[in-house]
């Protein structure tokens, strides 16, 4: 029974994100048939007003009535997975704390803690502790797809006191709900592509790169030269496609139409005050966290444990895809 209940969720995952990607390229085309028609029209003045207001079809609407008909079902299957598992008089929840900047030796480590916690049948539920300005773009999403997995199964709520950015905002997405200080930072919702043109700089202390390559894009991103134009397009188009891919996590996660979602896009970070209601859910203490978990495990005191966490020396020494700040990024650049 239960094997099944994965096939039909891994079936409904996927189709949650064909339709969002098709609800991006219909959006995207009606805002380009909206400009042309603007543009044409010489003598119509339009007032913006700092913020310009979407145009969606019938068919962008369907289908964003189709996607949430499916979290609803999403949400129906979680209820079934979970299912008896805090029925237990001892309930014990689990803080799994993401500390610092994300890289492959933290995503390791973090999702081997998820794993146990899946298999702890005595764990009913999960405080993600998140203090992070994010990191590489491959380790945030495999966390993120590995919480999602243990969200199936059991709760999580997630809490910042400091900082959830970027690629730290990303994997918050996959709790059920999104706990944070007044005064805690969240958001940046973007991307950052790192790369270093030092070609100028050899030929000034006289070092000579010979590059023997197989082909003629393998070198790209190295320092010791600068970027074609080609390759500027291709770079462009990836940090675009991850970037399309942060928006459909956070519009899922946190329930926000394309429109909303976009918005908040901008890569600015906010106080959790600003955003009480949209980004996070509530503001409030490790402790409010805690009891917020308690309240939907149906339990009045649950025990408590808290997993440790493992230094990350963290380090950008070449051309990377990042999901942080660039604030934060370049403070670990080249150390």
């Amino acid at each position: 029974m239960e094997r099944e209940i994965w096939k039909y969720l891994s079936f409904i995952l996927t189709l949650l994100l064909a339709l969002a990607i098709i609800g991006n390229v219909l959006l995207y085309i009606n805002n380009n048939e909206l400009q042309k028609a603007i543009q044409e029209r010489g003598n119509v003045t339009v007032v913006y007003n700092g913020t310009v207001k979407e145009v969606e079809s019938n068919a962008t609407i369907a289908l964003q009535a189709k996607i949430e008909e499916l979290q609803k079902e999403l949400e129906y299957i979680k209820g079934q997975l979970r299912t008896n598992r805090t029925e237990k008089a001892n309930v014990t929840i689990a803080i799994l704390p993401v500390v610092g900047p994300i890289d492959e030796t933290a995503a390791f480590d973090v999702i081997s803690k998820i794993r146990e916690i899946r298999n702890d049948d005595n764990i009913g539920g999960v405080v993600l502790w998140i203090e992070s300005p994010g990191g590489y773009v491959g380790p945030v999403i495999t966390i993120y797809k590995e919480l999602k997995k243990l969200s199936y199964e059991k709760p999580i709520v997630a809490y910042t006191g400091g900082m959830a950015a970027s690629g730290g905002y990303l994997i918050a997405c996959a709790a059920d709900k999104i706990i944070a200080d007044p005064l805690a930072e969240v958001g940046s919702i973007g991307v950052l592509y790192v790369h270093y043109d030092l070609e100028q700089n050899y030929a000034q202390n006289g070092v000579k790169v010979n590059v023997f390559k197989t082909g003629k894009y393998k070198d790209t991103g190295a320092e010791w030269r600068d970027l074609t134009e080609e390759e500027r397009e291709m770079i462009k188009n990836e940090v675009n496609t991850y970037f399309e891919y942060f928006l459909q996590v956070v519009g899922e996660g946190r329930n926000l139409d394309l429109n909303t979602t976009r918005k908040y896009g901008d890569g600015r970070v906010w106080f959790a005050s600003e955003v009480k209601g949209t980004l996070v859910d509530d503001t409030g203490d490790l402790d409010f966290t805690i009891s917020a978990l308690e309240e939907i495990l149906n339990v009045k005191s649950a025990n408590v444990v808290l997993y440790s966490t493992q230094k990350v020396d963290f380090g950008i020494y070449q051309s990377s895809s990042l999901y942080m700040p660039p604030n934060y990024a370049l403070s670990y650049i080249r150390r």
